[in-house]
């Protein structure tokens, strides 16, 4: 009589952790200043707030925003202010920078949140390479939040995990 097949990860106490899972939902939009700008790269006062009044920025509402210049423009920092006023009441975040910086932003928001209580001397394996929009600056951050509690930390999946940390026992 042959032994049934055990699957051994499943009844382990590890916890996969995906940080897809935690990737903040919503629309992420470049809004490029530049285009406000004459020729793109020059800000005259008047010409400025009076473009801004005209575009519809209900087009943002819910909206991640990313704000920044495309190109080589110097920008008074009055300017990316007087944009955040418009698109503030609709917009769910505003960052000033790439949609890189974005991402960063909205990921370092959840994780400081990220209740801790179930990881407490718990190994852990952090799911890796499952979405490319991930921030590298995201995995690192939740190593900062988990390495104090867990018992352990793993990166890749449970088949083939690369250890990264385990705890010191007491007297170690």
């Amino acid at each position: 009589m042959e032994e049934p097949i055990l699957n051994k990860v499943a009844k382990s106490p590890l916890i996969t952790l995906d940080l897809e899972h935690l990737k903040p939902k919503g629309i992420r939009t470049f809004v490029d200043i530049s285009v406000w700008l004459e020729e793109g790269l020059v800000l005259r006062e008047k010409h400025f707030r009076h473009t801004l009044k005209e575009v519809d920025w209900n087009s943002f509402s819910g909206h991640h925003i990313a704000l920044g210049c495309s190109t080589e423009a110097l920008i008074p920092a009055w300017a990316t202010l007087l944009i955040t006023t418009y698109l503030q009441p609709i917009a769910k975040e505003i960052v000033l920078g790439s949609l890189h910086d974005l991402e960063r932003h909205l990921f370092q928001k959840e994780l400081a949140t990220l209740p801790l209580d179930n990881f407490i001397n718990k190994p852990i394996i952090i799911k890796g390479c499952s979405d490319p929009t991930i921030p590298q600056d995201a995995y690192i951050q939740l190593i900062q939040r988990l390495q104090p509690v867990v018992k352990s930390l793993f990166y890749g999946e449970a088949c083939s995990s690369v250890p990264l940390m385990k705890a010191k026992k007491q007297g170690e």
